[in-house]
């Protein structure tokens, strides 16, 4: 495959879709972890990325709003700037990611999943390019995405790899991140890619491979993560961690975060400020004060700051102080739904807000399958209202 070739597969070819990338167009704008955030989570799983000794799955999840995708972001972001070897200018330990969205109709499936890692792999791996191509141009077929999932990660993905293994033998281990599991709308397919990629890493002759899965803890995930050929592999984030006797709780929805989104806030003012010179340096009182009241979900904290800042009509210096006044009302535990009702009071017409918001949580979700979560994300209506 020429590099042209290689360039132009993820646009030409229906199998793969470039939307899924992390840092794709379209998911602008990309979810990215604060200087000073997440600092113990993100470091045991580099830590547990930087492990040698064998293949591992590392599940992240929690609940929504509480950053996942802001975590999957920055942890691929690190991983697309490191170097397999020292010698290498171009390949990378991040081999490919996979963003899910039951928005999109190529990433609510898992049908398009390894044709797009294929197509990462190429790209960063030129040595591979003539394999992935070949497995192509002798079965066409593998590109649709209703092709068992089993044959398109044999010649898409792990043949690609297993070719890769002689010269990364010894190097640092390449990363996978897939996010948003829970977004595939097929249980079915989800269940099969969460056993196949287990299938996968159990492989011998792979590199050393991580894959850092996100997602809610959807009855559905949790059911599949429960098989026991999965759970050999398996580090799963909340985990307890032993150090000296003692165990340590690393969370995503800790107490740890109150301080995480104390510096969102604290970030998200001071941009506030540049632009408004007049705007008034808000205290550490009030930051902790909407901090607190965040309920631990960095989606409620950023729509308190599009409620501030995006109304073109309103001085942000009233809207924040509106919005101290009902935070302060609020009692904890009570949070989020909430502070949601006290903004949609505000409005100049709650009624028709109200419908309005109806609207988009039915357009959101028409039909909510018993037992799933991902129906009604907390704020994504309110955002959507107030952008």
């Amino acid at each position: 495959m020429s590099e042209e070739q290689c360039r132009n597969l993820g646009e030409a070819v229906p199998g793969c879709c470039n939307g899924a990338e992390y840092n794709s167009r379209e998911r602008q704008p990309h979810p990215k972890c604060l200087e000073g955030t997440r600092v113990d989570l993100l470091s045991y799983i580099y830590e547990v990325l930087d492990d040698l000794e064998k293949n591992r799955l590392i599940w992240l999840h929690g609940t929504a709003g509480i950053g996942k995708s802001a975590v999957a972001f920055t942890i691929a972001e690190r991983m697309k700037g490191l170097k397999v070897t020292e010698e290498t200018h171009v390949e990378m330990r991040l081999a490919g990611t996979f963003f899910f969205s039951h928005k999109h109709t190529k990433r609510c499936t898992a049908g398009y999943f390894f044709a797009t890692l294929a197509y990462q792999l190429a790209n960063n791996f030129p040595s591979i390019r003539q394999d992935v191509n070949r497995a192509i141009r002798n079965n066409p077929v593998l590109l649709d995405p209703g092709v068992p999932l089993c044959d398109q990660m044999e010649a898409l993905f792990l043949q690609p790899l297993r070719n890769l293994q002689p010269r990364l033998r010894g190097c640092q281990p390449l990363t996978f991140v897939v996010d948003a599991l829970d977004e595939c709308t097929s249980e079915p397919e989800l269940t099969d890619l969460i056993l196949s990629l287990a299938q996968a890493l159990r492989d011998p002759d792979l590199p050393v491979t991580h894959i850092l899965l996100t997602s809610r803890p959807e009855s559905r995930i949790c059911k599949a993560f429960q098989d026991k050929e999965v759970r050999l592999l398996l580090c799963e984030i909340p985990v307890k961690t032993s150090g000296e006797g003692v165990a340590t709780i690393i969370s995503v929805d800790g107490a740890d975060v109150d301080k995480d989104i104390y510096i969102f806030l604290q970030h998200s003012f001071a941009k506030l400020t540049s632009r408004h010179t007049d705007f008034p340096q808000s205290s550490m009182d009030d930051l902790a004060k909407l901090a607190s009241r965040a309920g631990r979900h960095f989606i409620v904290a950023s729509t308190m700051m599009k409620f501030i800042v995006d109304n073109k009509d309103d001085d942000p210096r009233d809207r924040l102080q509106l919005m101290l006044k009902l935070t302060s009302e609020l009692l904890p535990g009570t949070e989020v739904y909430k502070l949601y009702d006290c903004i949609l009071s505000t409005c100049a017409d709650p009624k028709r807000a109200y419908m309005h918001l109806s609207i988009v949580a039915a357009l959101i979700c028409p039909t909510p399958k018993p037992g799933s979560a991902w129906g009604f994300r907390p704020g994504f209506a309110l955002t959507v209202m107030h952008t």
